[in-house]
């Protein structure tokens, strides 16, 4: 996978030589896949100099994908014993998100914006009072960072699960007040993926605001035998995104609220290349209704942290609908040297056209983001 350099593959190569840390792990409750960016102005792909796009607007990606830990958010978990006071005593990798260290990738990777995340277990909000709390410091200190820099970021508002009733009044809050551009949600909850009737009051919630809902993974909910010198975010994270894709579509939630648009990370996981099976056990009455599986499958919008490759990508543009594929970086899981890499990678990918490739980088966020599209326009 070689690179290519031109006004719509606007790329920079990082010039660290970092590789992959180790997997998202909160100490105590559990591991996470994480990753996102968002950023400056766009260039091109040999230096950092602003492109123009079709609609006039300085060229740059928009990444859904990135994770952001801002000093209140930081403060809380460590005083909460979710994260070691010192990141490098084992805390996860997203954990040690820094702005400067982001600001730097963004302008390496031509990142124009982006809507951050903080992908917390489930598990940390099971307690009343902590989810009362933990989800406000985390909720309001992303507002702040997007406060700060409003052409710059967006952020997916954590609510707490466990609690629905409460997480019904924070996704309000969130959305209505604090101007978020979604929720993210965790794949499950418990033993309960998204798809269980529990979680139906909070799909109607967001169905009433079509709202935006990020779907992250964490580890299989029952458990995973630990493959030596194989991470969980090869395998097992990619699973939890396909397991919780097709709850979504095999409980009917999906039909039943078609005004919340879902983001599947890491395009989808395994989803685009299980349609097929899935559909055959459908027919037989062991999964979900194939036709119904056809409409998610096209409904579903999904980002490129996978990472996207010449293997996959043809077969998420063949399932899903390229309107609805959508950058990310998945930054800092994936340190600044594999940022680089996977965008270069991206940009020369040979499934994807200049057209595809300007909509994937840009164009299909900012048609499913206008909040954020208004401030880019505005710069505030």
């Amino acid at each position: 996978m070689g690179s290519q350099t031109s006004q719509n593959h606007p790329s920079r190569k990082n010039r660290d030589g970092l590789t992959r840390r180790g997997i998202l792990a909160v100490a105590g409750v559990g591991a996470v896949a994480a990753a996102g960016a968002f950023g400056p102005g766009a260039g091109d792909a040999g230096a950092g100099d602003a492109g123009a796009g079709t609609d006039g607007e300085a060229y740059g990606r928009i990444d859904v994908h990135h994770h952001a830990v801002p000093d209140a958010m930081r403060r809380w978990a460590v005083e909460q014993g979710l994260l070691p006071e010192e990141p490098e005593a084992g805390g996860p990798s997203w954990a040690e998100w820094t702005l400067d260290s982001t600001l730097e990738v963004m302008e390496d990777n031509a990142i124009a914006a982006g809507i951050a995340s903080a992908p917390v277990p489930s598990a940390a909000f099971r307690d009343r009072r902590q989810a009362e709390e933990g989800v406000r410091i985390c909720n309001e200190s992303l507002a702040g960072l997007v406060a700060d820099h409003p052409d710059r970021f967006g952020f997916f508002a954590n609510v707490a699960t466990h609690h629905v009733r409460l997480a019904i009044r924070q996704a309000a809050y969130a959305l209505d007040e604090l101007g978020a551009e979604g929720v993210i949600l965790m794949t499950t909850t418990g033993d309960r993926y998204l798809g269980h009737p529990d979680f139906d009051p909070l799909f109607a919630a967001l169905n009433e605001r079509g709202a935006v809902v990020f779907v992250h993974p964490g580890p299989l909910p029952e458990g995973a035998v630990e493959l030596p010198g194989i991470s969980e975010a090869i395998g097992d994270f990619p699973l939890d995104t396909t397991r919780a894709a097709l709850n979504l579509v095999a409980s009917g939630t999906l039909d039943r609220f078609p005004e919340v648009s879902v983001i599947l990370s890491h395009a989808g996981g395994f989803l685009p290349w299980a349609a097929g099976r899935a559909a055959s056990a459908g027919r037989q009455g062991e999964g979900p209704d194939p036709a119904a599986l056809r409409r998610a499958l096209r409904r579903f919008h999904y980002d490129t942290a996978l990472p996207m490759s010449p293997y996959a990508t043809p077969t998420l543009l063949a399932a899903a609908d390229p309107g609805r594929v959508m950058y990310g970086s998945d930054w800092p899981a994936r340190p600044a040297g594999e940022v680089g890499t996977i965008t270069e990678d991206l940009d020369a990918d040979p499934a994807l056209d200049p057209a595809t490739l300007r909509r994937v980088n840009r164009d299909n966020a900012l048609r499913l983001f206008p909040r954020l599209a208004a401030r880019l326009r505005t710069g505030r």
